[in-house]
């Protein structure tokens, strides 16, 4: 199977910081925010933007690590924060890509049980294939792909990251 490149480790970098700024422009008025990043790449995205935002605004940025069970996602989900933690604050949902949405919803699901100021949701990439009534707030690129076509995405630190469409 054949890899498409669909954006380069330069266009990563440069779609994460625009979504910083628009993090920041929405958050602007909050003194701390929450980046929930879904396990594993979503998570790596949040860090990613967090490392942005550390250099354009003086926010706070709590990281927080969201385990969902993609296979199952009705599961209990498990979160490396506390909802204490995240109670009456402004939160983003983090996720690489956007497929069907049912990942991103169950974990939107999860953090409604906690009183937030604002909440939003963030990903790199956004398909448009959805079962569920889900949009990104903030999106790097957005693809129509047929559903036979995948989406990955490689975060390496070696800035080779890069995302592919096969």
């Amino acid at each position: 199977m054949s890899k498409n490149i669909i954006l380069t480790n330069q266009e990563i970098k440069h779609k994460t910081k625009r979504i910083a700024y628009q993090i920041y422009e929405t958050f602007i008025d909050e003194d701390e925010v929450v980046l929930a990043g879904i396990a594993t790449n979503g998570y790596v995205f949040a860090q990613k933007i967090a490392e942005e935002l550390k250099t354009i605004s003086d926010l706070k940025i709590i990281l927080c690590e969201v385990h969902v069970d993609k296979q199952n996602p009705a599961v209990a989900i498990k979160t490396s924060v506390p909802a204490e933690e995240y109670a009456n604050k402004g939160l983003i949902v983090v996720d690489d890509v956007l497929n069907s949405g049912t990942t991103l919803i169950y974990a939107v699901k999860h953090f409604l049980d906690v009183p937030l100021k604002k909440f939003k949701t963030a990903v790199l990439v956004d398909r448009n294939h959805k079962k569920y009534p889900v949009k990104a707030d903030f999106k790097g690129i957005s693809l129509s792909t047929s559903l036979l076509e995948h989406v990955q995405v490689e975060f390496d630190h070696d800035d080779n990251s890069c995302a592919w469409l096969s």
